[in-house]
């Protein structure tokens, strides 16, 4: 046997890890770290109570401004929608009914329905427009102004002070 190769356990090297990564120094980035650790926030204090910033409006404007927006869009959608989707049906259940001459120069119903959606799809556009104007930007301005009266005008330099 050859001194080189002993094999007894005297001669043998223990394993060992690597040593662990030295702690992150904000002017050295090691090769596996694209960018340095996020920074946890500070922990927060709770403040004084009362001191919360009140709304800008009651929940109950703000509620009425989104139960009208809502109606809304919900109108104009199942108008659209609800239209294509019968014409879909129709044409898929009822093609007969859609081959039908409408009596306008050759003119099938099928065609014809097809053709009256772009003028309901126009009219359903205007009549949001005109609906947004009456209902919903009224409800939306007054409860601008009514913010822009009763918050104080906010510095950059003061944010997060109160906190």
């Amino acid at each position: 046997m050859h001194p080189e190769h002993d094999e007894s356990p005297a001669h043998r090297e223990p394993h060992r890890l690597p040593p662990p990564p030295p702690p992150f120094q904000r002017d050295y980035l090691l090769p596996w770290q694209s960018s340095p650790p996020p920074v946890p926030p500070p922990p927060r204090r709770p403040g004084p109570r009362g001191t919360r910033a009140q709304a800008p409006g009651r929940h109950r404007d703000l509620r009425r401004l989104r139960t009208s927006y809502r109606t809304l869009r919900r109108r104009s959608a199942v108008t659209v929608l609800g239209f294509f989707t019968v014409f879909l049906a129709l044409s898929a259940y009822a093609p007969a009914l859609m081959a039908r001459d409408a009596g306008f120069g050759g003119l099938t119903i099928g065609l014809l329905l097809a053709l009256v959606q772009l003028p309901l799809v126009l009219l359903s556009l205007v009549r949001y427009e005109r609906t947004a104007r009456r209902t919903v930007d009224p409800l939306a301005a007054e409860l601008r102004q009514r913010g822009r009266r009763t918050d104080p005008v906010v510095r950059p330099s003061s944010w997060g002070s109160d906190r």
